[in-house]
């Protein structure tokens, strides 16, 4: 089956084409440029395929924007929510429904890379936020935490304080600025995040989880981590699939 697969994040909104044995085109744009000509301008034309599956936590008005932009391309336009199980992962959130579809599919994606050799994995998505979620070896999702990401970490400085620059410093052991300051500081509280919860996860899992990792801001934080991550960047769009094949 020939899937279009599309993560609408509150940054850039992620597509990829699936001919039912493999990604055979990727692509991406600016969220705020959903509704403008450059979306979906490398998308081969006439395109036909037989279902467009979106995972959208850029809000109503781009799922708009999008479902316009991509009417008469398929006879099925679907955008997932987050259930209490689905695909052999289990949600353990409060309100299942509540769960950020992006951190539901990256979930997903995780436990069906794992179907040969289940393991422990800590799911991480640095993208304007930053998510870091447990997910045992059965596919139980205990729970996670977000907290802001890399770039929104810089503009609440700004935003908030009278004399701190939004300005893109380079990361420093001892920085000697104060835009290094800033660049280090949010390099230094997100890694922190992440290494509290790998450390919960491996006293409550009794072994230290396999890490997966996606998101903009991923290979910047991946090397400033005591313990190795798997980069995907396509990660949500890999949970997309696996949902299209469950049904």
């Amino acid at each position: 089956m020939k899937l279009l697969a599309i993560d609408a994040g509150n940054t850039r909104v992620k597509w990829g084409l699936h001919d039912g044995r493999d990604w055979f085109l990727r692509g991406s744009f600016a969220t705020s440029a959903a509704g403008a000509d450059i979306a979906f301008e490398h998308l081969p034309r006439p395109l036909e395929v037989e279902r467009v599956l979106i995972s959208n936590v850029a809000g109503a008005r781009v799922g708009a924007l999008l479902h316009d932009r991509l009417y008469g391309l398929s006879k099925a336009i679907e955008v997932i929510t987050s259930a209490a199980a689905q695909c052999g992962v289990c949600n353990r959130y409060a309100e299942p429904a509540a769960l950020g579809t992006d951190r539901w599919a990256a979930l997903i994606a995780a436990h069906a890379a794992a179907h040969d050799a289940p393991r422990a994995q800590l799911v991480i998505v640095a993208g304007t936020a930053l998510t870091v979620d447990a997910l045992n070896a059965d596919g139980e999702f205990l729970g996670g935490l977000i907290v802001p990401g890399l770039a929104l970490m810089r503009q609440s400085l700004n935003r908030g304080t009278a004399q701190l620059p939004d300005s893109h410093g380079e990361y420093h052991t001892f920085p000697r600025g104060t835009a290094d300051a800033i660049a280090t500081g949010a390099v230094e509280a997100t890694c922190g995040a992440i290494q509290r919860m790998y450390t919960h996860f491996t006293a409550h899992n009794g072994d230290a989880p396999h890490c997966v990792g996606s998101g903009g801001a991923m290979l910047q934080l991946a090397h400033h981590l005591p313990f190795p991550v798997a980069v995907n960047e396509h990660l949500v769009l890999d949970g997309l699939l696996a949902i299209s094949r469950a049904g």
